[in-house]
Parts: C-alpha cells; sequence; structure tokens
C-alpha cells in the first residue's frame, strides 16, 4: 500500500518459538481447519444469508444508532 510501503508484505507469523518453549502443536493442519471450515459454511446455509444479506446493518443502526 502507498500509505505503508512494506507493511502489507507479509503477515505471518512464525509458531517456532510457542513450539519450542511451551511444546504447542496445532491440534489440525491448515488444510484440515479449512476443509471444516468451508463445510460449517455449507451446513449453515442459513446464517451465512443472514450475515451477507446486510440485514445485521438494520440490527447495528437500531441498537446503536447512526
Amino acid at each position: 500500500m502507498r500509505d505503508r510501503p512494506g507493511h502489507d508484505r507479509r503477515y505471518a507469523i512464525d509458531p517456532a518459538k510457542v513450539r519450542s518453549e511451551l511444546a504447542w502443536e496445532p491440534a489440525h493442519t491448515f488444510e484440515a481447519g479449512m476443509r471444516q471450515t468451508v463445510r460449517w459454511y455449507l451446513d449453515h446455509p442459513d446464517w451465512v444469508q443472514r450475515v451477507t444479506s446486510g440485514a445485521y446493518r438494520e440490527w447495528v443502526t437500531a441498537h446503536y444508532g447512526q
């Protein structure tokens, strides 16, 4: 981006420290997590419709104003 040259190049984390110092390992691989996430969206089309319809804006306006 022009306003922040170099800042948007990479937002990845290096999990090496948490693995070495805390012996932490992720419960799922990235690929498995993505499959589970996509499956959840496919299994919940009503929720997806409510979120993507824009109707939430009416709720926000009703509860928080303009």
